[in-house]
């Protein structure tokens, strides 16, 4: 199995930053992809970046020229590096993980980290 650790979730200004990681540690597995999700109280989980193992990047547009995702496949650990925060960031922040187990046959599998508050204030 695959556990997600999220780190670097915090209190911030507007216009400020913070950097995200989300380690992946456990059994033998492989990274297809890996993605960063938001949360915000009384709203639906929303998709804000997603990248590939080959580093194929996808960004919300409301995020788009504020955020990137980046991946350490050797480390297997998933960053999201969010510059010019506005209020409307503020939510919990989720990693998601779709990997291989397989060793000789696919095994496909997903995972999700704890979440991580991000509080941008005005």
């Amino acid at each position: 199995q695959v556990q997600l650790v999220e780190s670097g979730g915090g209190l911030v200004q507007a216009g400020g930053s913070l950097r995200l990681s989300c380690a992946a540690s456990g059994t033998r597995f492989s990274i297809r992809n890996m993605r960063w999700y938001r949360q915000a109280p009384g709203k639906q989980r929303e998709l804000v970046a997603a990248i590939t193992r080959d580093g194929n990047t996808n960004y919300a547009d409301s995020v788009k020229g504020r955020f990137t995702i980046s991946i350490d496949n050797a480390k297997k650990t998933l960053y999201l590096q969010m510059n010019s925060l506005k209020p409307e960031d503020t939510a919990v922040y989720y990693c998601y993980a779709d990997v291989d187990l397989g060793i000789v046959a696919t095994i496909l599998e997903d995972y999700w980290g704890q979440g991580t508050q991000v509080t941008v204030s005005s």
